[in-house]
């Protein structure tokens, strides 16, 4: 496993990696002046050849760097990050440089989104008199010259598989958060097939056209997709949010006036898929992101469906639990890990 911290100034990069050396045997790793490698592509043949040891860099600074690492399977991209003013005091507190918040905000904007004062810029005095601001706590010097060419970070962030919010007093409570996070776990790397076949019902549910609410279904057997479905007007009528649905469109509150609803919801259409031309759902498991409503309950528990998986709750579900029950299918709920 290899993970790479990235963040801005006095985020708590370095307490992070620290923390894995310490709790899990990490080895850092780097590249660069002085550095054990010469390059990233040096780095990662390294990781590469050993990617049962655990790893961890600060020094993956550029998209053009993270690209090939994202390839890998073993690879954790992870953010850390911390509000401007509390990273200004840490700031202030480890390098002993006084810097006013107006300075430090003018570097920090320019490391976050690459805004470098330009030629005349009444400002650029305050960058340059924080030109030494740290932006890796392994030792990198963040250069705030104006017109300077630098990666974005908020580009890097945004690539981030996860991250972690360190809004923590001291380092004590940051490790405890840090234990809860269980940052080797595997499903940082390769979800479970719940995450997974919840994830496609959120994918399937973009298709939606209803003016309600985005829902998607997957239905699988032996954890194999067999059919999706999304809500939306049926085939041939106007899409309901394009006034296909009168009952959706004229606002009516949740749950009422059902009977004259013409939008077909997902896990109908799923059902529908299924029982097309792949065998029906006997002994399927059902996943949708949202729980069944009570006519859907009905139709799952006709047409042989096992289990039903589905993630936020919905006005009907004690009732839909109920009548799955009683029909001998099984119902959970599905909490996606922090």
């Amino acid at each position: 496993m290899l993970i790479a911290l990235v963040g801005a100034t006095a985020s708590g990069k370095n307490e992070v990696a620290r923390f894995l050396e310490a709790q899990h045997g990490f080895q850092r790793v780097g590249y660069g002046d002085g550095a054990q490698f010469a390059s990233a592509a040096d780095m990662l043949q390294h990781v590469t050849a050993n990617w049962l040891t655990h790893f961890v860099t600060l020094d993956l600074t550029t998209v053009e760097d993270i690209a090939p690492f994202e390839k890998r399977p073993f690879f954790l991209l992870v953010g850390v990050e911390a509000p401007v003013f509390l990273r200004w005091k840490r700031h202030i507190h480890k390098t002993g440089v006084q810097v006013s918040l107006e300075q430090f905000v003018l570097a920090d904007d320019d490391t976050m989104f690459s805004t470098s004062c330009g030629d005349g810029d009444p400002d650029a005095s305050l960058a340059a008199g924080v030109s030494s601001l740290a932006v890796h706590e392994s030792g990198g010097v963040y250069s705030a010259t104006p017109g300077a060419s630098a990666p974005s970070l908020s580009s890097l962030l945004s690539r981030c598989q996860l991250r972690v919010a360190n809004t923590h007093e001291n380092i004590d409570e940051l490790h405890r958060y840090l234990v809860s996070l269980d940052l080797t776990s595997s499903h940082r790397l390769r979800p479970s097939w719940d995450a997974y076949f919840v994830s496609l019902c959120t994918l399937a549910s973009m298709r939606s056209n209803c003016m309600k609410r985005r829902v998607g279904a997957v239905i699988v057997r032996d954890n194999r997709v067999l059919s999706t479905g999304y809500n939306g007007t049926p085939r041939g009528l106007t899409n309901c949010n394009e006034g296909g649905c009168a009952r959706c469109n004229e606002s009516a509150p949740c749950g009422s006036s059902l009977d004259e609803c013409l939008c077909l919801h997902a896990e109908e259409n799923a059902l529908l898929e299924l029982g097309r031309d792949r065998g029906g759902a006997q002994g399927t498991t059902l996943y949708c992101n949202t729980c069944p409503c009570l006519r859907c309950a009905v139709k799952i528990a006709q047409t042989g469906v096992q289990q039903v998986v589905y993630q936020l709750a919905y006005s009907m579900d004690d009732r839909s639990r109920q009548i799955l029950n009683a029909a001998g299918v099984s119902i959970r709920q599905y909490f996606p890990p922090v």
